[in-house]
């Protein structure tokens, strides 16, 4: 998705969702489902392959009618600031297909916030692609300008047990992520990786802006590498504004 596209959509929906614009309510937000083409990928995205159910949020990677599609859930209503951002996920994302991304992260909902490599929070789960690289945990931080790189943090994944937890939390002068296996309200909930971006120039380099919350389920060119429909459910979601 380009900055622009974001915007116009995000635009729209705050005034106004058209008539046939899907939304589904998850974790106390109503998110938007995306039915507009466009990357990244790039992708088509179906929003009838999107649903909330007891489990949590579905998304899916499928094939339909010979056409594969990915999926996107865009939060509604006013940006999020700094504060504690929490992700619980079910599904073996540690071993689904190598060209699946799974993507939690914040982004910029205005083109006034800044151009495209700049203001995003990212989580993904995937190894874009390269059988020889052993790491599916991806954290990255986009600077708040342009011309500072974006700093990433990369390593193993192993999930056994199929559940995992997600967290990061963004302040003025920081970015904080964790992850776990199993979930927070589980006995088998334990620290699996830990990172902390803390640049002295945190101005330039940590977004100051509140940010839009985005899920999705991806493919990296549209193409899977192998055949199988992937779908992850998104157990949970919380949000705790920075004291």
């Amino acid at each position: 998705m380009t900055r622009r596209l974001a915007a116009a959509v995000l635009a729209v929906l705050l005034v106004g969702s058209p008539a046939l614009a899907r939304e589904v309510h998850f974790a106390g937000y109503d998110w938007y489902v995306r039915d507009y083409p466009g990357g990244p990928g790039p992708n088509i995205w179906n929003p009838d392959d999107v649903f909330v159910d007891d489990e949590g949020l579905h998304l899916f990677i499928a094939n339909t009618g010979g056409v594969w599609t990915s999926t996107e859930v865009v939060m509604l209503g006013p940006p999020l600031g700094f504060g504690t951002y929490e992700f619980e996920v079910s599904g073996r994302i540690d071993i689904m297909d190598r060209n699946a991304v799974l993507g939690l992260f914040n982004y910029p909902g205005s083109d006034d916030i800044g151009p495209g490599g700049t203001n995003e929070i990212d989580v993904e789960i995937t190894p874009w692609g390269d059988r020889q690289n052993p790491n599916r945990l991806n954290w990255t931080v986009h600077p708040a300008v342009p011309g500072p790189r974006a700093e990433s943090y990369h390593a193993p994944l192993d999930l056994p047990g199929g559940a995992s937890t997600y967290r990061f939390t963004w302040s003025p002068e920081s970015v904080d992520y964790l992850a776990h296996a199993g979930y927070p309200d589980s006995p088998d909930y334990r620290q699996i990786d830990a990172w902390t971006f803390a640049p002295a120039d945190f101005t330039t380099r940590i977004p100051q802006q509140p940010l839009v919350v985005h899920l999705n389920l991806w493919l990296l060119n549209g193409i899977p590498e192998g055949n199988d429909t992937v779908e992850v459910i998104i157990r949970n979601f919380r949000y705790s504004p920075l004291n």
